[in-house]
């Protein structure tokens, strides 16, 4: 692994994302809208950015060129499909054989044999249908974007978050394939870990094809 490209990397998850990935020696390049260019301003020099909506096909061909892989946050805003549009431009034009990392949440079931309290239920339904109706986000945009990555035939990992929270790195993150396992009982991850987690993800052959549910290793 040499190069990698973030796409999503102005935000809290990105940033820590591009420092875990420069610690560990890759190339980096960064995609974030070009309002957002300045929060990257102190790795100005450090890495490679290319300006522009993450769900814009070309922007996407030109920030993959010659990676060996891709971390990409899927973020369901507005409701005009902008995860979806995003994983399927990094479906399309990442080189074949890249190991492509996704992130989303909890609410993300793969096969369907998750267990969710009724409390992550509840704010899922009552988030999902607020945000919707003010056209601030749309929760089934990302289950479009994973059913997508889960279809297709590349190196994919979706890294499926729990609540996070600021603060210290803790340590490598514990994961499980199905939410409601003991191990994820605390529903608690550091952001910093999280990132952690996507990027050594990469070159964790255990993970190809895998959609783990996370959670902090110290907050068991």
């Amino acid at each position: 692994m040499n190069k990698v490209c973030i796409v999503g990397a102005s935000g809290k998850l990105g940033q820590y994302m591009v420092q875990h990935a420069l610690d560990r020696g890759y190339e980096v390049v960064g995609v974030c809208r070009p309002q957002s260019v300045g929060k990257l301003g102190a790795l100005k020099g450090r890495i490679t950015i290319v300006p522009g909506a993450t769900n814009d096909p070309e922007v996407i061909k030109q920030a993959v060129a010659g990676c060996d892989g891709v971390l990409t946050v899927l973020v369901p805003w507005g409701v005009k499909q902008f995860a979806t549009g995003t994983a399927q431009a990094v479906l399309d034009h990442a080189k074949p054989g890249a190991r492509l990392v996704f992130s989303c949440g909890w609410h993300i079931s793969r096969d369907g044999q998750d267990v969710y309290s009724w409390k992550l239920k509840t704010f899922v339904k009552v988030f999902g249908w607020l945000a919707r109706l003010t056209r601030f986000a749309d929760l089934d945009d990302q289950v479009e974007a994973c059913r997508r990555v889960f279809e297709s035939d590349t190196r994919w990992t979706v890294v499926r978050g729990s609540d996070l929270e600021e603060g210290d790195s803790q340590g490598l993150p514990v994961w499980s394939r199905h939410v409601g396992d003991p191990i994820l009982a605390s529903n608690l991850t550091r952001r910093v870990d999280f990132a952690r987690f996507m990027v050594a993800a990469l070159e964790d052959e255990a993970l190809v094809q895998e959609a783990p549910a996370i959670a902090g290793c110290q907050t068991v």
